[in-house]
């Protein structure tokens, strides 16, 4: 379910972006976004990569912050049911358990998320993140 909500946002956003549907004050916080969004990545791999360095009121701060960003650009375009999806994904992955099982040491997700982390890379080496 959470794959297909960020999904549609994405292509949501794609599509306004493409047929020139952002003001100047929403791509400024498009801007933003991608900043936010971008540095929360490079916490994100951080986290993964140097034991004990996860900080999760951080992680909360920047996801929340991507969210309000996120919310803000589209606000103007996306109904409602749109803006209740941006909710359902950011409060699945901002939840203090979730994120607190990801991150620990003996983690379930280890390997999950070391796949994640090395596709990020990935993303961030040719300019996609």
């Amino acid at each position: 379910m959470y794959n297909f909500s960020l999904f549609k946002i994405v292509i949501k956003i794609g599509i306004l972006y493409r047929n020139d549907q952002f003001n100047q004050e929403e791509l400024w916080t498009a801007e933003q976004f991608k900043h936010k969004f971008h540095s929360t990545a490079m916490a994100i791999i951080s986290f993964f990569e140097v034991e004990f360095s996860y900080d999760r009121n951080f992680l909360l701060q920047a996801l929340n912050e991507c969210r309000a960003l996120l919310k803000n650009l589209v606000s103007r375009h996306l109904t409602d049911k749109s803006i209740n999806r941006i909710e359902h994904v950011f409060n699945f992955f901002a939840n203090p358990t979730f994120l607190d099982d990801v991150f620990s040491r003996d983690s379930n997700h280890k390997e999950l998320l070391g796949k994640i982390v090395s596709d990020m890379h990935k993303l961030m080496e040719d300019g996609s993140l």
